[in-house]
């Protein structure tokens, strides 16, 4: 196969789409806007769901980009060698526009012709979706497969549990996909071994997602009045495929962070399972920590939401630096090699370095405080212990309440002649986990993907309220950090060092009502960044040159980029209300407001 570069990989992406008439849209944040239902963007199509619902994209029909994404659902199998919590994903969209036959023929021309992956098309499988009662087998996808010059034994028809994207249980965008393997040529595990199965026989490298139809309330698929194309491959996997790798983590992407932490530790990766476990973690959870405080609306740790994720992957890499005799300071020197490593793709991250490496500093030596807590908490546990074994509900308390390891647990307990009861522990770290996983990995079904008239006005008022933050506190560096609306409420994230008065509340109040009162026109215009910019909009410009966005203007009281749903006029709104302001953490200032019904 072709050696490849990740580097290589993304621009091949990009070029090959874009001469095919998309255009180049630029990643969008981890914090997604105004979604209340996950914490961060978990896949390229999360940011474009309003256009996947019949939006119109300022940017065209035909679209492509390589996204960051963090997945936080499984953080505890970080350490073997393919789970990742951030990863790059390389996507391709039609919003109406081509479907099946196109991307079928492109999804085969970019894996097997030589200016491209050029693989080996006999060593290639797909499966297409092999219907059901809701809707028909996708024997369309099959001949078109086979029209490419797939061989038909190795065109698998699966059901809706491998070949269907769409939400679960709930209302929505949904249809049949196809997925492209590569068969490693490991023999078959069984007589009907087929991308199914979990042998390793078969690698996935891409996803096609035909959305044609809608998920009713009474459970019906009806056909969608716009057929859209969504497409991912994984960066990191891809380039591991393709350069003949076991894990991702042997790639160009965690060499030069592998090699930092090797520098650092004194330990060599590929000498022993213990030791590279360790490695991995290390590397991959000071990667997304680096990419989490380096976005353009980047968290700090916290006790709550996405502050609480970074918390938890700070803390597990400063556990396993030390399984590997790192100090616990030692990670932000690894994060400044992620930033060397990803300057050029991702410039925010050296824009914002000196930020990145004093925020894990002061989270490393907050832990290491808490760490002693944890000492201090087993120590009054061992003195009241009737017996000698330590219930895994005190373990896990520790764990959880205290951020202290399981292993230092056991460890303290063995000096004190003491076991811990795992299994008990383990029971309720499952637990844990599984409540973790349903709340961080939520399917859409909200926020901007969400068009109701509420949402709609609540989002117009956070516009309004941005720029009157500005304007009372007297900071245009009051920007915002993160929005999180609901059908009830907004939540607003912004920068700011200090609680704001009563006064100042009431003076964002009055500001923002004059707005509603003065009932202006929401007008909304597209236009590239830079005219953007001097029109004065305040936002993101993390698009690139000449790259179209939408701007939403409000007579004289805001002029903001944006992609969500808006009312017509201000004066629909109703009576705004701020109903409490708290920190959300070191230095950013969390706002909840309603609109009351006059």
């Amino acid at each position: 196969m072709k050696q490849i570069t990740a580097k290589q990989l993304r621009k091949m992406w990009l070029d090959f789409f874009s001469e095919r008439g998309h255009a180049i849209i630029s990643s969008a944040s981890l914090i997604p806007e105004n979604d209340p239902t996950v914490l961060f963007t978990t896949a390229g199509m999360h940011p474009l769901v309003p256009y996947l619902l019949g939006a119109k994209h300022p940017s065209g029909n035909r679209l492509c980009d390589c996204q960051k994404c963090v997945r936080t659902g499984d953080i505890d199998e970080v350490g073997d060698s393919s789970h990742c919590t951030f990863f790059e994903m390389l996507g391709n969209w039609s919003l109406g526009d081509y479907f099946k036959t196109e991307m079928v023929k492109w999804s085969y021309e970019f894996l097997t012709d030589k200016k491209y992956l050029a693989l080996d098309k006999n060593r290639l499988a797909v499966t297409v979706f092999e219907g059901d009662n809701d809707c028909p087998r996708d024997t369309a996808t099959a001949e078109l497969w086979e029209q490419c010059g797939i061989k038909k034994e190795n065109i698998f028809f699966l059901p809706k549990k491998h070949n269907w994207w769409g939400p679960a249980g709930v209302t929505g965008p949904c249809g049949s996909d196809t997925e492209m393997f590569i068969d490693t040529g490991k023999p078959k595990c069984c007589e009907n071994c087929s991308p199914a199965c979990d042998c390793g026989k078969y690698l996935e490298i891409w996803n096609d997602v035909f959305m044609e139809y809608n998920k009713t309330a009474d459970g019906k698929y009806e056909p969608l009045k716009q057929k859209n194309v969504d497409t991912g491959m994984g960066l990191e996997r891809t380039v591991a495929v393709l350069n003949g790798k076991k894990s991702v983590y042997e790639t160009d992407l965690f060499a030069p962070i592998i090699s930092e932490i090797e520098n650092l530790s004194g330990k060599k990766y590929g000498f022993g399972e213990q030791t590279d476990r360790a490695i991995r973690i290390v590397a991959d959870h000071t990667r997304t920590a680096t990419f989490i405080l380096g976005d353009e609306r980047g968290v700090t740790p916290s006790n709550v939401d996405q502050g609480y994720v970074l918390r938890r992957l700070l803390r597990r890499a400063v556990r396993f630096a030390g399984v590997l005799e790192m100090k616990g300071s030692d990670l932000s020197k690894v994060a400044a090699a992620v930033v060397d490593n990803y300057r050029e793709v991702y410039p925010e991250l050296n824009q914002s370095r000196d930020k990145i490496c004093a925020e894990i500093d002061a989270e490393v030596e907050r832990f290491e405080k808490t760490l002693q807590g944890g000492i201090r908490e087993f120590e009054k546990l061992a003195k009241y212990l009737v017996g000698n074994v330590v219930s895994g509900k005190a373990a896990f308390k520790l764990y959880d309440t205290y951020g202290f390891p399981i292993e230092m647990t056991q460890e303290l307990a063995r000096e004190h002649g003491f076991t811990v009861n795992i299994a008990d522990f383990e029971k309720a770290f499952d637990e844990h986990r599984r409540k973790s996983q349903a709340g961080a990995e939520q399917k859409f079904k909200g926020g901007l993907a969400d068009n109701t008239e509420t949402v709609a006005r609540l989002h117009t008022a956070t516009h309004l309220m941005h720029r009157a933050l500005k304007v009372v506190l007297q900071d245009e560096n009051a920007n915002q950090k993160g929005s999180n609306i609901t059908a009830e409420r907004l939540r607003f994230d912004f920068s700011f060092p200090r609680p704001m008065t009563d006064e100042e509340i009431q003076k964002v109040e009055d500001i923002v009502n004059e707005a509603i009162k003065a009932d202006v026109p929401v007008v909304c215009e597209e236009m590239n960044v830079d005219e953007a910019r001097a029109k004065g909009a305040v936002g993101l410009f993390a698009a690139k040159y000449g790259e179209k966005v939408k701007v939403y203007t409000m007579g004289k009281y805001s002029c903001e980029i944006c992609g969500g749903p808006h009312a017509a006029r201000t004066g629909e709104l109703g009576r705004f209300k701020i109903v409490k302001e708290q920190s959300s953490s070191a230095g950013v200032r969390r706002i909840k407001a309603v609109l009351e019904t006059e």
